[in-house]
């Protein structure tokens, strides 16, 4: 899917309301809009329970249509079932370029990939506790505490590489192994004969790895903010392309 293009990405989102909060939904439909135009929004829960309360009051004013699917069997997640045929039933129809899967549920690992195997991208959003196979599962993944602006302190980061939180006491960023690895890999892979690497792919190649990876999971909205905080590489903002007034920033390592 061409990012550039984004204002032409139809979006399918699909919401899980046992396994998402309601305090989520601004940010998070401002975050989807980055990708695409969501043509499609629906959540899926037992409206008939107390438990959703919340989500009720919101989802007329942002035009979420809300999918019934009762619990007819205690300790079943009838939910699921229902969004993973509604999500297929959508593939199928190939009317969209994309499609964002909101919950914190591994249940949804299977399809994530079956998308993705029609060539489809997958941005799934959840808390910071979804399971690793999820995660992975998707071309992007967005921790929701993001969303809600729980973010680190810009100086340390206690979360790891990948984006999840680590066990290991906060360090500063330019002590921070794991995560200059992953920024040394990418460099590599992708840089120039005199070693310099344009930021967007070296964002891309580690995405392409580890799909939670996020800046803002170290307290910086840019990529680019991050690499220079960390205070080890070079940075340069050249022209891009033919025209003068298109800039890129390409890092390479001091």
């Amino acid at each position: 899917m061409d990012l550039k293009n984004w204002q032409q990405n139809r979006l399918a989102v699909l919401i899980d309301a046992d396994n998402a909060s309601h305090s989520i939904i601004e940010p998070l439909l401002a975050e989807t809009a980055k990708y695409g135009v969501a043509t499609v929004k629906r959540i899926y829960g037992d409206w008939t329970s107390t438990s959703l309360s919340g989500w009720k009051k919101v989802l007329a004013g942002f035009a979420i249509h809300p999918i019934q699917q009762f619990r007819h069997t205690v300790g079943k997640n009838a939910t699921d079932s229902a969004m993973i045929i509604d999500a297929m039933d959508l593939l199928y129809t190939k009317r969209f370029d994309g499609f964002c899967i909101v919950s914190s549920d591994s249940d949804f690992t299977r399809l994530a990939s079956r998308i993705r195997e029609e060539g489809v991208i997958v941005y799934g959003f959840g808390e910071r506790k979804t399971p690793d196979s999820f995660v992975s599962a998707c071309d992007k993944f967005i921790y929701t505490e993001i969303l809600r602006g729980d973010k680190p302190s810009p100086r340390k980061s206690g979360r790891s590489s990948t984006g999840g939180r680590s066990r290991k006491e906060e360090l500063p960023l330019n002590k921070n192994t794991k995560l200059i690895s992953l920024l040394n890999d990418a460099i590599e892979a992708v840089a120039d004969d005199d070693g310099w690497a344009r930021l967007g792919t070296v964002g891309s190649k580690i995405t392409n790895q580890y799909p939670s990876f996020d800046s803002r999971n170290y307290g910086f909205a840019k990529l680019s903010s991050l690499v220079r905080a960390i205070d080890l590489f070079e940075v340069s903002s050249r022209q891009a392309g033919s025209d003068p007034k298109q800039k890129a920033i390409f890092i390479r390592r001091r």
